[in-house]
């Protein structure tokens, strides 16, 4: 291959590194910084698989790019990752529906951010 295609291929391979390190530090910043747990489940579920299935195609495309023998871990990494995180995702949401946590009360200090839809009866939300 000639040089401006590995430089091409290289500069395609660290835009995949930078894509993928953005969304993963976005997840982890969603994850500490939203104020309730299901804003905080979105963040990481979606942008962190995003981040490290962008990472993870970095490092197949670097070793099929140097010719090394192909390694089955990234493959089956993102095949777990993209399996396992909308199901966790889920059963944390069902459980937290369950756990009725949209009555639970705000943390101190916190500014009045809820997710609670207003009641249909038009009944104010605090009188459980």
């Amino acid at each position: 291959m000639s040089a401006a295609v590995h430089i091409v291929f290289e500069l395609l391979l660290v835009a995949l590194l930078v894509i993928g390190s953005f969304f993963t530090l976005v997840g982890a910043f969603s994850l500490i910084r939203l104020s309730e747990f299901f804003k905080r489940l979105h963040g990481p579920t979606k942008a962190s698989t995003l981040g490290v299935g962008c990472m993870l195609a970095a490092s197949v495309g670097y070793h099929a790019f140097n010719g090394t023998d192909p390694q089955p871990r990234e493959l089956l990494i993102t095949l777990f990752l993209l399996v396992t995180a909308p199901i966790s995702a889920n059963l944390l949401a069902k459980a937290a529906l369950s756990l009725h946590m949209d009555e639970r009360p705000q943390l101190p200090g916190k500014p009045e951010d809820t997710h609670v839809p207003p009641r249909p009866d038009g009944m104010p939300n605090d009188t459980h």
